[in-house]
């Protein structure tokens, strides 16, 4: 007996499940993909940020910045446009940036974690219904019921809420994996913004603002050169 035999005979509430399975698919590629692209060495890019500024000042930092789709990358670019408003502006444009980041690392999965509870429930949902149908024949039959076709009954019926674990298990366990990294994705962004700020308010930038405003181009390639490793 396959997999679809199985599937057809486990009733209408098997197709709700598989709409499940197939929601929970697309989001975890979804999310791979943003994640791995997310992915960057942040210790490495402040160092290579701290040099950058320190020798060519704010404009050098938002050039680096944005040769790179790293969420990282982004706050802390958002930060360096508000440079000439004061420290306190460029802490705000951080802070709301690193909201947002945030926010596009964690969207979506909140359907994974509704994937991972729905699916079980319509299991459960199928295999009562099927219970029901099979003690109302019994009921019908005043009780003379063969016990081979009773079993053959109860086991269809327990079909979804086979079919409803096999979903809600894998989205429940790439959820909490998801929600993991997130989280570890959002710690190393606040303490690297925090380092940016402490640079910031140092005035090492611009020190080196004035004796950095031609960079040449060994510093371009460098900073090329660094982004092709990571990427």
């Amino acid at each position: 007996m396959n997999l679809l035999s199985l599937f057809e005979q486990g009733g209408l509430l098997m197709y709700p499940i598989l709409l499940c399975s197939i929601i929970a698919g697309v989001v975890i590629i979804e999310r791979a993909l943003v994640l791995r692209k997310a992915k960057t060495d942040i210790g490495q890019f402040m160092m290579r940020l701290r040099s950058v500024m320190q020798r060519g000042g704010v404009l050098a930092g938002l050039n680096f910045c944005s040769k790179s789709d790293a969420p990282i990358a982004k706050i802390l670019k958002r930060g360096l446009t508000k440079y000439q408003d004061g420290h306190e502006r460029v802490r705000e444009a951080i802070e709301n940036a690193g909201k947002e980041e945030a926010f596009q690392l964690e969207h979506r999965l909140g359907i994974l974690a509704s994937v991972a509870g729905i699916a079980p429930l319509i299991g459960f949902l199928g295999t009562v219904t099927g219970m029901i149908t099979a003690f109302r024949s019994i009921e019908q039959l005043g009780g003379a019921v063969n016990p081979s076709l009773l079993a053959g009954g109860i086991w269809e019926a327990l079909l979804t809420t086979a079919f409803g674990l096999f979903v809600g298990i894998p989205a429940f366990g790439f959820y909490n994996y998801y929600v993991t990294k997130v989280g570890r994705f959002v710690f190393e962004m606040e303490s690297a913004s925090e380092e940016f700020l402490d640079l910031v308010r140092s005035g090492k930038v611009e020190e080196g603002a004035e004796t950095g405003k031609g960079l040449g181009s060994a510093e371009a390639l460098g900073d090329e050169e660094f982004f092709t490793k990571k990427g």
